[in-house]
């Protein structure tokens, strides 16, 4: 991405703050540039702290969700829209995004499949139409200066299997190249999560923890996909760098084997938790969470403990990228639910990101927070509870004794 000075003089005056700044201790204040998709004004500058420093900052995220990761070989393609509104929800505006931030998050996570518009092999190369557009709705959270998790989101061909390794690995570099490539010159704020929920589909181990032999790939394409964007120009010896374990699981089974680069403080887990599932996510669960019963907490609990010693006691960082209930008409439940849940990971400095696929009445997985198409937060009491959970400090004692 070409950089744009205005003058001279200013380029002049951005070396000498530049050379300040080194001479301070300070790394990679860059000039602002100019995106040429977008016309976005991109603040180069990037702050060198540890991903330990940079989620202190986060509050609580919210997911577009099925939009950008929206379609399947039908839309193989086609048209960014074509593929964006593939699953139901409507074309992404700035006025979206910019509604999310006022009811108080700030955090975007943007997941995106791009197999609907690479190329093939050996190259891969992803349109410049689709790569434009990501660009376009990247901007639309940064031009209201919060965090943005960009992922790849959906893909089916990074099958983490010994035989499949190979082909996986050498295609996970050349995507993320692109990517990187194109968002170099982005603050901290832009963070990458390099895989979403990567499994062997249709395995009797895809959703309950792998096996060893799947979960040591998984962090073997973790170290390619670090190696890759490290390797990159810009802001990305400084990037902030998402890593999840098989199928991003809670599990201790899995989170005990993830394996973090040595040597790199700009690394962040990445786990995604509906839990306990007989309430979070189960098709035929109950519609009752009740704080007051421990075996209601039990699995947040052991989770939150568990981030605490393996990850953030060693230095370690983690976001719950994905979390939520689905809506069973119990809004009081699932509002109760949230503000333990973000109240206890708050406690070991793990900000959570809600879920949000868009959908609200379906047949299938409810997990709707924001109606798009008319601007308004549906459910009230569970967006209040979050952000009382976020903005206050909450004696989790009193709301056990208490019900509330």
């Amino acid at each position: 991405m070409k950089k744009q000075y205005k003058s001279r003089i200013s380029a002049l005056l951005m070396g000498l703050a530049m050379i300040a700044s080194l001479m301070t201790g300070c790394a990679g204040d860059n000039a602002s540039s100019v995106s040429e998709s977008t016309g976005v004004t991109i603040d180069g500058s990037i702050r060198d702290i540890s991903s330990i420093e940079l989620v202190k900052e986060m509050k609580v995220g919210w997911n577009l969700g099925n939009t950008l990761d929206g379609g399947g070989e039908e839309v193989r393609g086609e048209t960014p829209n074509t593929i964006e509104i593939a699953w139901g929800n409507p074309t992404t505006t700035k006025e979206m995004i910019d509604t999310v931030v006022e009811a108080g998050f700030n955090v975007i996570r943007v997941p995106v499949t791009w197999e609907w518009s690479t190329g093939d092999a050996p190259d891969y190369i992803i349109s410049d139409a689709w790569m434009d557009r990501v660009q376009e709705v990247v901007d639309y959270a940064v031009a209201n200066d919060v965090f943005v998790i960009l992922n790849i989101h959906h893909e089916t061909w990074h099958n983490p299997t010994e035989e499949n390794y190979e082909a996986a690995s050498d295609r996970l570099k050349k995507i993320w190249t692109q990517i990187g490539t194109r968002f170099a010159d982005y603050n901290e704020k832009l963070i990458f999560e390099g895989l979403n929920e990567p499994r062997v589909i249709g395995s009797r181990e895809e959703w309950t923890g792998g096996t060893p032999d799947t979960r040591e790939i998984v962090n073997k394409l973790n170290f390619d996909f670090v190696e890759t964007i490290r390797g990159l120009g810009g802001n990305n010896a400084l990037r902030h760098l998402m890593i999840p374990g098989y199928a991003a699981s809670f599990t201790r089974s899995v989170l005990k084997y993830i394996k973090v680069p040595e040597n790199d403080d700009k690394i962040i887990v990445s786990v995604h938790a509906y839990t306990p599932y007989n309430f979070a996510l189960k098709s035929d669960g109950t519609d009752v969470w009740d704080v007051k019963e421990e075996s209601h907490r039990a699995e947040i609990d052991r989770l939150a403990e568990d981030i605490k010693t393996l990850f953030v006691d060693n230095g370690t960082p983690v976001i719950i990228g994905e979390f939520g209930a689905v809506s069973r008409g119990n809004e009081f439940y699932r509002a109760n639910w949230a503000k333990y849940f973000i109240t206890k990971m708050k406690e070991v400095g793990t900000p959570c990101v809600w879920w949000d696929n868009g959908a609200f009445d379906t047949e299938g997985e409810n997990f709707g927070l924001f109606n798009r198409r008319e601007l308004y937060f549906r459910y009230s009491k569970v967006l209040e509870d979050i952000m009382t959970a976020v903005n206050t400090d909450i004696d989790l004692d009193l709301m056990i004794e208490q019900g509330r």
